[in-house]
């Protein structure tokens, strides 16, 4: 059966080999390793968001997800800087 899910380069081994996180509305469902040429190039780095389409264990079509992957970005960098102010707060004694 063909399912379509949002995938995260975790990591790349040896620069032949990337590891996908799958995701289910959110939660991480699986993980894939593929070899990295499956990959479009510009989505060839960690971090890196792709819509791709699994069956079984093969990884069928990987399309990368830039706008996604800068929404993510962007909302963990509002994250950091909150609880960075928070912190700097706590320092002075504020709350």
């Amino acid at each position: 059966m063909r399912k379509s899910h949002l995938a995260v380069l975790d990591r790349l081994v040896g620069g032949e080999t990337a590891v996908l996180l799958l995701e289910d509305e959110g939660d991480v469902i699986g993980e894939r390793t593929v070899a990295v040429e499956t990959l479009p190039e510009t989505g060839r780095h960690e971090g890196a968001v792709f819509e791709v389409i699994v069956a079984e264990d093969a990884l069928l079509e990987a399309t990368y997800r830039a706008d996604i992957e800068r929404e993510r970005r962007g909302s963990t960098r509002e994250r950091f800087d909150r609880l960075s102010e928070r912190l700097s707060d706590a320092d002075r004694g504020e709350e």
